[in-house]
């Protein structure tokens, strides 16, 4: 029909002519009577004269064609001019009195008979509102229109001939002159003029045509509830069809070409008509309507699907409904009320009115089809902040509560942080998170209801999420314009769309893991992953694994939707938890500024206050402020349902990552086998790195802000993706990815609530596999993170080794780690490499802290002579306090470190000692021993007095207490006390008397241990007296010296490279912590040491020599002293 009309609209030049000739719809033309070429023939005849009326003036004259306007009727019908002898049952809209003989019809069992032809007149009329008769416009007070000008055209076409009744032949016709009346005209004919006046004033013809569509509903029902005979019923039925198609029809151009036909003025017209009624689907979005809803001719939210389904049904053939609703679409999503300032908050909730009507929209597929053919959809040449502007569902979409695009959000619902009540702060976030919920599952129902429109539908939504992660990748960045990429709000809501479409393949037994493809990098192009660094694999070997990648299908849904939830985190999601995180450093910086304000306090009271206290309030205002966005974050990130699903999909994630390097390919059925194997598989190496750093990451995130969401599931997972790659830290490159998933298992035994152990502290001591792998997993990290590779690996190995201790102070009670402990032992060269560490640790940590606890007694003691200190300059004052504040950072961080080393040196001591015995070990530990000792309880243990030494976390009774058990553990090994008698430069016999005196002093120890300590000072000193008899050699050759101890070597063995000779005790201790040739710094392995047997021999000979030679001289003096009195 619409090419027919375009057809003719060709040979039209007047704009009031244009579009007004319709032909009846295909399902009327398909039998070619004579009556129908007829119509045809009446409508172009009649449309000619209009044109040659229009030409001469502007305004149609109401004498050759009265224009009337749309009528909505009632709910009463116009009677008709005659009515037959036995009057058939009319549709329920018309009403009529029911005559005797109607009555008596209802009393038999058998159906009454239709009579069509006074069914369809009356239909007509009541349906359209109109007659061409005057004496029944009279009659009905004008509510049925009065057609003049077509009965004046019909009667001119028969003359002689009555009026005929109303039928499907002439609807389209009724229709047109029915719409082409305009009540606005000018009129000299008063026999017409009550006509126009009784017109609806501004009703549109989009209103009309509503009025129409649903009186034909109400006709269409009652007809089926009479119960007439099936073939009369349907031949009815088929004819109300034939008028509703007509109907829908011109609706449906109304909306593309609104001037189609008259208009009231100062009415919005076309898709702004059908967009009020769809905004009034959502009850909370009343204030945008602009009529009441109980208008007969307005949609209610009961008719819109129908309406919808309706339109659908007539345009969709050839993609028409695109000219007809795209507009609408358009209109609707792009709303006033989804930019402004209050988003979601505030008392306008106008977007559920925007997101009703799309749900409305979508619900009819060849809409939601529609929908995603449209240039909006993926607009093109549009930068990542105009795509959430730009595209069809980026408004919708933006919608969040995050302070940069909404601030009204946080300023509204987290004003003054500091002064709310937890409750009032919860009862907010409850409300923020409800309005999300609904939000976010609107918005899913939407996608998943266009993915399943079509195939080509569920295509241009795939390409959505694709664009938007394709727009976003300099979101990865470190540092980031925000004005760059798209908002966090749109990013996050995408990933919860994705994190709902990925839900049915995550189910509880993993049945579906396999279905995810694992060369979907090779095989799709639809994520570029070129740039991306790899697991492990250079950018060469990924391109030329993607070559070698067999052939296979196209990447499944599941596939799709599983690799883009991972880009779409990596990219969108785990960066807005990266700027929330980014909050509470800014926080720091506020209070640390604020801390430099406040300062001694010395500007009260003087010249400065004003300037000062406006400086705090500025401080205080924008700490406020970064609060309140912080809380506006939290109300999203925090939310526990975002929370839950995100959990799910990393650990199924990860679960998903561990199958891939299980050579069995059954994880988590049964578990994989650990260590893993030496050989990574290339499937894994080519990976982005970016998937097991985000597992990581929102783990950490998780583990630190949510950690009871672990509570319903998840634990085993956790714990089985941490110990797989700490045991197989091989598998991964990048040191910072292993530190972090250290990290990860430290913050899973942090306590919450009623937890003191966190999340996997119950799991270390009962999980097969953390019984097993846990203790050889930690050990093989402490070694393997002192070298990272990176610039900052001197400090990162603290906080790695830190965190282990952690854990193993939680795990050391349980029998079975212990065992595992002694099993690693019994690999005394990887163990002596750990226990040298450890010592390696001490000694940097406690003589840094230390030595800043010094400084800081300084500048404490500098500070308390207030006269002194005043008489300073300002600039002197703040610069003191600024180094003060430096150093009691460092100082904390340095004792804490420092303290869980030496902790676990305690129990490690206690409970195995032979490492620890070792000749490039046990003087290194004794002198590290004695050294810290003298620091706690030497001469100058004053000086490490400061103020308030809990807030640097600096408890001395207890780390003296911990020293002293690591003398006490080890005091029954002779090579420990022959080691403590060789410390020539700290030992000495008054330092452990003045340990003993101490403990006693603060009772630190029992009176058991006191007394073993006293008797290892005994063993220490006869060690000593013995060891420098020993030592007496006189003169000894430099070559028999070690090069860098400058004692005697024992075991001289040749470096390869530099052919340096040294001791082995000495480059054993040396290749613990430093890999390389001391001499040259070539690559250096224990094994490639030659002994030096020559060398050996001849240091044996001078040995045995010299102690001969004193033999004699020890017997002369043991003579000279001998008392040879009678």
């Amino acid at each position: 029909m619409v090419m027919r009309l375009e057809g003719m609209r060709k040979t039209l030049t007047d704009g009031v002519c244009t579009c007004r000739l319709l032909v009846l719809p295909e399902i009327m033309s398909t039998n070619p009577s004579t009556p129908q070429d007829d119509a045809e023939r009446i409508r172009l005849k009649r449309l000619a004269k209009l044109q040659n009326s229009a030409s001469s003036s502007p305004s149609a004259s109401a004498s050759s064609t009265p224009l009337p306007s749309t009528s909505p009727a009632p709910q009463s019908a116009p009677k008709p001019v005659s009515r037959p002898p036995a009057p058939s049952p009319k549709p329920k809209p018309v009403e009529p009195s029911p005559s005797p003989a109607s009555t008596s019809v209802r009393k038999f069992k058998v159906p009454a008979k239709l009579d069509l032809p006074n069914w369809e007149h009356e239909t007509a009329v009541s349906v359209l509102k109109v007659t061409l008769e005057k004496n029944v416009a009279e009659q009905s007070g004008y509510d049925s229109v009065w057609l003049k000008g077509l009965a004046t055209e019909i009667e001119s076409e028969e003359p002689g001939k009555p009026l005929p009744r109303l039928s499907a032949d002439l609807f389209d016709r009724l229709l047109i002159a029915r719409l082409e009346i305009d009540p606005q005209t000018m009129t000299d004919d008063l026999e017409y003029l009550p006509v126009l006046a009784s017109l609806p004033p501004q009703q549109t013809v989009f209103e009309f045509l509503i009025g129409c569509w649903k009186r034909l509903n109400v006709v269409r029902a009652a007809l089926i509830k009479k119960g007439y005979p099936p073939i009369e019923t349907q031949d009815a039925l088929s004819r109300l069809e034939k008028m509703r198609e007509l109907i829908i029809s011109y609706a449906g151009l109304t909306l593309q070409e609104p001037e189609m036909f008259p208009q009231p003025q100062g009415r919005e017209l076309g898709p702004p008509e059908l967009v009020a009624p769809l905004l009034s689907l959502s009850a909370l979005s009343i204030p945008l309507l602009s009529s009441p809803s109980a208008s007969p001719n307005t949609l209610t939210p009961s008719d819109i699907e129908q309406f919808l389904q309706d339109l659908a049904l007539r345009f969709e053939p050839d993609n028409e409904i695109d000219g007809v609703l795209a507009p609408v679409v358009r209109q609707l999503l792009f709303h006033p009320s989804l930019f402004r300032q209050e988003g979601l908050g505030g008392g306008d909730a106008s977007w559920r009115g925007v997101v009703g009507g799309l749900e409305a929209l979508v619900s009819v597929k060849s809409i939601a089809a529609m929908i995603t053919r449209m240039e909006e959809w993926i607009p093109e040449n549009v930068p990542a902040p105009a795509f959430e502007v730009r595209s069809l569902m980026g408004p919708l979409c933006r919608l969040s509560v995050f302070s940069r695009e909404w601030p009204g959000i946080s300023q509204t619902y987290f004003s003054d942080p500091d002064k709310r009540s937890r409750d009032d702060v919860e009862s907010s976030y409850a409300s923020l998170r409800g309005t999300l919920k609904s939000l976010q599952n609107s918005l899913f129902k939407i996608f998943n209801t266009l993915v399943r429109a079509s195939a080509e539908s569920r295509e241009a939504v795939l390409q959505y999420f694709a664009k938007t992660i394709s727009l976003n990748v300099k979101r990865a960045g470190m540092q980031v314009d925000p004005a760059t990429v798209s908002s966090d709000g749109f990013v996050t809501n995408l990933q919860t769309i994705l994190y709902r479409f990925a839900e049915p393949f995550m189910d509880a037994n993993y049945s579906k893991i396999d279905k995810i493809d694992p060369f979907y990098y090779a095989r799709s192009k639809r994520i570029d992953v070129h740039e991306e660094t790899r697991i492990k694999a250079t950018s060469e070997e990924a391109a030329k694994w993607a070559e070698e990648v067999p052939p296979g299908p196209a990447p499944n849904f599941i596939s799709d939707i599983f690799y883009l939830t991972i880009a779409m985190s990596h990219y969108g999601y785990q960066k807005t938890i990266q700027n929330y995180t980014d909050l509470a450093k800014v926080m720091d910086d506020i209070q640390r500024h604020l801390d430099f304000l406040n300062g001694d306090g010395s500007w009260m009271g003087g010249p400065l206050q004003a300037r000062t206290e406006a400086a705090i309030n500025n401080v205080k205002n924008q700490q406020s402020k970064v609060r309140s966005a912080q809380m506006a974050y939290e109300a999203q990130l925090l939310d526990p349902e975002l929370v839950y699903r995100s959990i799910g999909f990393t650990n199924f994630l990860g679960t998903w990552l561990i199958r891939q390097v299980d050579p069995k390919k059954t994880h988590p059925n049964p578990t994989v086998e650990l260590p893993l194997a030496k050989d990574v598989p290339m499937a894994f190496r080519v990976l982005p790195e970016y998937i097991v750093e985000d597992i990581i990451d929102y783990l950490h995130f998780s583990t630190n802000h949510a950690p009871d969401k672990f509570e319903l599931s998840g634990k085993n997972e956790l714990l089985l993706f941490i110990l797989t790659f700490l045991t197989s830290t091989w598998y991964i490159k990048n040191p910072f990815l292993k530190s972090k998933i250290n990290d990860v298992l430290f913050m899973g035994t942090w306590g919450y609530g009623r937890e003191r152990n966190g999340i996997l502290g119950g799991l270390l001591h009962s999980h097969p596999m953390a019984l097993k792998h846990l203790m050889p997993a930690l050990m093989h990290f402490y070694i393997e993170v002192e070298q990272t590779g990176a610039s900052s690996q001197f400090y990162d190995k603290f906080n790695a080794r830190r965190n282990i201790a952690f854990v193993l102070k939680i795990i050391w009670n349980n029998p079975s780690h212990r065992e595992a402990l002694n099993r690693e032992a019994q690999n005394v060269d990887k163990f002596v490499r750990f226990v040298n560490l450890m010592i390696n640790d001490v000694t940097y940590l406690m003589d840094e802290s230390l030595s800043e606890l010094g400084q800081i007694h300084n500048i404490q003691m500098e500070m308390d002579d207030k006269e002194t200190w005043y008489s300073k300059s300002l600039e002197h004052r703040r610069e003191r306090e600024g180094s003060l504040r430096t150093l009691e950072r460092h100082a904390s961080s340095y004792i804490v470190l420092g303290r869980s080393t030496v902790e676990l040196l305690k129990v490690f001591t206690a409970e195995t000692k032979q490492p620890f015995m070792m000749p490039e070990i046990v003087d290194r530990l004794a002198a590290m021993l004695d050294y810290n000792l003298v620091a706690l309880v030497g001469p100058k243990y004053q000086e490490l007095k400061v103020r308030d030494p809990q807030k640097l976390r600096f408890d001395p009774r207890g780390l003296l207490s911990d020293i002293i058990q690591v003398f006490l553990n080890l005091s029954d090994q002779p090579e420990f006390v022959r080691a403590i008698a060789s410390d020539g430069r700290s030992y000495s016999k008054e330092l452990f008397e003045s340990a003993e005196r101490i403990a006693i002093k603060r009772g630190l120890k029992t009176e058991a241990e006191l007394e073993k300590l006293r008797m290892l000072t005994v063993m220490v000193e006869e060690a000593k007296l013995t060891i420098e008899a020993e030592e007496d050699l006189g003169e000894i050759p430099d070559e028999f010296l070690d090069p860098l101890m400058f004692t005697v070597m024992k075991n001289p063995v040749i470096l390869p490279s530099s052919k340096a000779t040294v001791d082995l005790a000495t480059i054993k201790s040396h290749l613990l912590s430093d890999s390389k040739d001391p001499f040259n710094r070539s690559p250096l392995a224990i094994e490639e040491v030659v002994p030096n047997t020559e060398l050996r021999e001849r240091i044996e000979a001078f040995l045995a020599e010299r102690r001969q030679q004193k033999k004699p001289t020890e017997t002369a003096k043991e003579e000279d002293t001998m008392d040879v009195s009678p």
